[in-house]
């Protein structure tokens, strides 16, 4: 993780917005991406660290996640990226099992999109 990536997580652990174990959460997240090989750092994951606190945080908030009118098109184009859509699957489990978050299928779905951009970066 490059240092403007850790300042992202930096800023959602200080701001007070955010709860610790999502922060944490994430990060932990990071790390393993890291070590599987992906390039993780604020460019390649600046918005997937972004995109899955707020998702993580409106979930434990109660707050409803609206299911996107682009799922159908969204599903399609990860046809060709099963890897991503069962990482994004296995980081959805966690976070039910660790946080009690469940992410629905469109928010894998993102997930899934921004993993599949990461390991293009990988194998690009």
């Amino acid at each position: 993780m490059d240092d403007q990536l850790a300042l992202r997580i930096q800023l959602f652990r200080e701001g007070g917005q955010i709860q610790p174990e999502v922060v944490d959460f994430v990060a932990a997240e990071l790390s393993a991406l890291a070590d599987e090989g992906a390039p993780v750092t604020e460019e390649t994951a600046g918005m997937l660290t972004s995109h899955l606190v707020m998702a993580l945080t409106r979930l434990l908030k109660g707050e409803s996640i609206e299911k996107f009118e682009t799922d159908e098109q969204v599903a399609a184009e990860l046809a060709d990226h099963p890897a991503a859509v069962e990482r994004a699957r296995r980081t959805a489990a966690r976070a039910e099992t660790q946080l009690g978050a469940t992410l629905p299928d469109s928010e894998i779905n993102f997930l899934a999109l921004h993993l599949a951009v990461l390991a293009q970066r990988v194998s690009g």
